[in-house]
């Protein structure tokens, strides 16, 4: 419970300036990482299918969506209002957007409503990543898409020095500047707490998914990783 108390107040404090705080602390390099997030997810299933994003923040992995697939029609679930507030602003009049407030770890839906579900620099931010990964898989379809994209310490040596450097001090500052700079250190110690790109392959594997694969960017400081929902087993067993 710490932690979720923690993200939520994180994320209520900084949404105001969140989108813009993005394309400064990921040197403007992730929307181009979303963007093959959303590619996977809509080169992956049929026209006007249905899409999970969890922990959608603000909408932009959703505006990258309707970007390359308009007749999509997008369910974005968040825990923190003031993000879904901004979401709100952006898609007000776009009907194939539904927006609601919930816990990732707990989703109000049936199962297999979806042909897809992403997540996008959100799992590492809950408090039980395999009971978010099993929820995803529940609710997609057989055969539908599961993609997750995060951040991740590099594993070579060579550049971890620098990676930690940029993160621990200096991304704060650019993100949040002085007045949000601690708030913004939740992004270096998410990061350190959390899997690393294979331990998240192996994961999604044990939440039941198949066929995983992986891109990495950024020497590893970011990595995409896609799967399908098996065809064999109930809803039941992804509880």
């Amino acid at each position: 419970m710490e932690k979720e108390q923690k993200v939520y107040a994180v994320f209520q404090a900084i949404s105001d300036g969140y989108d813009m705080a993005n394309e400064r602390v990921s040197l403007g390099l992730h929307t181009g990482w979303k963007r093959a997030a959303a590619r996977a997810v809509t080169t992956s299933i049929p026209a006007g299918g249905r899409v999970l994003d969890l922990c959608c923040g603000t909408g932009d992995m959703t505006a990258l969506l309707l970007e390359m697939a308009p007749d999509l029609r997008i369910v974005g679930l968040d825990f923190s209002p003031n993000m879904l507030a901004r979401a709100k602003e952006r898609f007000a009049e776009n009907e194939r957007v539904a927006l609601i407030r919930g816990n990732a770890m707990a989703l109000p839906f049936e199962g297999k409503r979806f042909d897809a579900a992403v997540i996008s620099f959100g799992l590492r931010n809950t408090a039980d990543y395999g009971r978010v990964l099993r929820e995803m898989t529940r609710v997609v379809r057989r055969g539908g898409t599961v993609c997750c994209l995060d951040s991740f310490r590099p594993e070579s040596r060579l550049v971890q020095p620098f990676y930690d450097l940029y993160f621990s001090g200096l991304m704060p500052l650019i993100g949040g500047g002085l007045a949000r700079r601690w708030e913004y250190r939740w992004l270096c110690e998410s990061t350190r707490a959390f899997l690393s790109a294979e331990g998240l392959s192996g994961l999604m594997q044990s939440s039941g998914l198949e066929r995983i694969t992986g891109t990495s960017f950024l020497f590893g400081a970011c990595s995409l990783r896609t799967g399908y929902r098996g065809g064999s087993g109930s809803d039941e067993d992804l509880e």
